[in-house]
Formats: C-alpha cells, structure tokens, sequence
C-alpha cells in the first residue's frame, strides 16, 4: 500500500480530471478493514451527481492500480462540510463574501469576508475593515446564514 502522500499524489490528477480539487485524504483503519476517506473542493461548488463522477473515477483507477494494497477498503468520497475549518488559502478564496468567526492569540472576531490577498484577509468586523494575516488564526469556521440580506457589507 502506498504512503498517504503517495496516494494523495496518485489521487490528485485523477480528481483533477473532474475538474475539482482534492481537498484532504485520510486512511482511516475500522476493524479489520480500511476506510478511504476523500474529500473533494472546487470553486463552483460540488452537486451530488460530481461526488459521483469523482467517485467512480477514483473506483476505476484504485481497481486498475492496486494502491490501497491487497486489503479490502471502503470507499468514501464527500466534500467539506459547513463546520470544516479554513485552513488552506484556497479556502479563504472560495468564501470571500461569507461570514466567518475567526479565533488566535490576538483576535476573537466574527465578520465578513471582504477580500483575501495571499496570505491577508481582510474582514468586515461590525463596519470596521480589518486585515489580517491567516496564519494569526488558531482557527476560523464559516458560520451559516439563512437569512443573509444581499445589501449587507
């Protein structure tokens, strides 16, 4: 079996395929058996009919190639859940406009994301912009709005 690194860069041009991002991989032990737990991201968002075509992808290429070894697996392929935590740029990029709680050393604030520059975000907190660099935050979670008002800043 290859190594999560390994499988991750067997993974990533076959997701790529589909026009999506490979977002995080974990093999994950159940038991006596193996659970392959894929997680999927793009820009547009993923519809349950691209989890599909993703998973059927990766389905065809592992029976090709036997990278998961010889051992039985499950395969699970999802995308990033609401309460998944920003932690790559490309996260901050793909939610510019959302609100987000953000929490550090420094800073315990909840606002809108309003622009992301590599590696500076720059919030919207109560009317007032702050900037930010991300790597100051311990963590930072979209919240969810269901009654967002279009003129809000």
């Amino acid at each position: 079996m290859l190594s999560q690194e390994q499988l991750t860069d067997f993974l990533e041009p076959i997701v790529g395929s589909c026009g999506i991002d490979l977002d995080d991989l974990r093999v994950v032990k159940a038991g006596n058996r193996r659970i392959l737990e894929v997680v999927v991201d793009g820009d547009e968002g993923i519809d349950l009919d691209k989890v599909a075509e993703v998973s059927r992808a990766i389905s065809e290429a592992l029976d090709e190639h036997p990278e998961m070894g010889e051992q039985a697996y499950t395969l699970e392929v999802s995308t990033r859940g609401v309460g998944t935590p920003l932690t790559k740029p490309v996260h901050w990029r793909r939610n510019v406009g959302r609100l987000v709680t953000v929490t550090g050393d420094s800073v315990n604030a909840a606002g809108r994301i309003v622009e992301f520059d590599d590696p500076t975000v720059t919030l919207n907190v109560k009317g007032q912009m702050r900037k930010f660099d991300i790597a100051s935050f311990s963590r930072a979670l979209i919240e969810v709005e269901f009654n967002r008002k279009d003129t809000e800043a």
